[in-house]
């Protein structure tokens, strides 16, 4: 991003696009009874709730009733993304992409699911505005930036904290490439979930080579461990270097998701609230549900000014349904300099005049110009 002089001040921002995450896919239904929401119809009310709180994006985990599980059903997605079409209309649909899937038959076993099953997710019907995709595979230590009493009772024990240490995003070329081709065909926009700097170079690096051409939105998820931890400068320099025509969200863990939201509120750019990354308020052992997470987004960005984006203003920014048709007009909208032509040397940039600013040719009466005298 550039900033000029001005850049700091609310009327020159964007409105803040506040992604709700109420779901919660890493707890159970006792680890915070009061927020997760298990029957479909308060799985349905709490995306209304989130949208009346501020948030313009949903971010959607399914939740079986049955079992009070994360559902690995494809057709329960199917449904409740129905339902959420119905209940929040205007809201920007985002599914997780990390979602695996099992089969559907009784007494069949769970287990993580390949590539090809992750691609079942471009064929939701009807299908979502938007859909994570992780770009680069990396470490996701979620234990380097919290404590013990972070966690609900239930994982606040050495053998949960040693799994969820040694967590892996698997996301090779092998999947990353041939996902983004079946949103394409899908016409559903790829909301790309980025670690640290090298994801976004990655993201870059296939667009200057034609594997994809569209908006680029997305967010950074700093979980520590593997992909970027709690130091300001490097949020700091994510922000300096993504596109200038790119909007990105940034999201951390448990308490620390307020001082990063507070800094990027500040910078103009968007905030993720909700109960899958945070179940803390400011101070230590006070929970707060998502839409009271929500709440403090809006009540930090009203102090400084910023307005709150509609759902509206969420598309337009996101430009939800906007395609583009070559790697120079992705390359142009994002602000990037185009790719390097053969043989050319030095820091590249587009075709510039002089830089002079002329007056305008005078026509004659009939339209036709006229020789002047210079």
């Amino acid at each position: 991003m550039y900033f000029t002089v001005d850049s700091l001040l609310p009327e020159n921002q964007n409105p803040l696009i506040i992604t709700a995450a109420p779901y919660g896919p890493a707890w159970l239904p006792e680890d915070y009874p009061e927020d997760i929401a298990v029957t479909w119809e308060e799985q349905v009310q709490k995306a209304v709730d989130c949208y009346n709180a501020g948030a313009t994006i949903l971010h959607i985990h399914v939740r079986d009733p049955k079992t009070g599980h994360i559902s690995k059903n494809f057709n329960e997605y199917n449904d409740q993304i129905g339902r959420l079409r119905n209940a929040v209309p205007k809201m920007v649909l985002q599914v997780g992409g990390s979602i695996s899937f099992a089969p559907p038959e009784d007494g069949t076993k769970a287990q993580w699911q390949g590539y090809d099953t992750r691609h079942m997710l471009a064929t939701i019907d009807p299908k979502p505005d938007q859909i994570t995709v992780a770009m680069g595979s990396c470490q996701w230590d979620l234990t380097s930036l919290t404590k013990l009493q972070d966690w609900p009772p239930r994982l606040a024990n050495e053998q949960a904290m040693w799994a969820f240490s040694n967590m892996i995003v698997d996301a090779l070329p092998d999947f990353y490439i041939e996902h983004l081709k079946r949103l394409k065909q899908a016409a559903i926009q790829p909301y790309f979930a980025l670690a640290h700097i090298h994801s976004l170079e990655i993201v870059e690096r296939i667009i200057r080579r034609g594997l994809y051409m569209g908006p680029v939105n997305g967010f950074f998820s700093m979980g520590g461990g593997g992909s970027c931890g709690a130091n300001p400068f490097d949020w700091m320099e994510l922000v300096r270097r993504t596109p200038h025509g790119s909007v990105f969200t940034y999201q951390s863990m448990f308490r620390l998701s307020y001082p990063l939201a507070a800094m990027m509120i500040a910078l103009g750019q968007h905030t993720r609230a909700g109960i899958e990354e945070n179940l803390w308020d400011t101070t230590p052992g006070k929970r707060l549900t998502s839409v009271q997470m929500i709440e403090k987004h809006v009540r930090i960005a009203k102090e400084l000014g910023r307005q709150i984006a509609t759902a509206e203003d969420a598309r337009r920014i996101l430009k939800i349904g906007v395609t583009y048709n070559s790697v120079e007009e992705t390359l142009h909208n994002l602000g990037l300099p185009p790719n390097r032509k053969a043989g050319q040397r030095g820091f590249i940039g587009y075709p510039a005049t002089d830089g002079k600013i002329r007056p305008a040719q005078v026509g004659g009466s009939d339209g036709h110009p006229l020789a002047r005298h210079h």
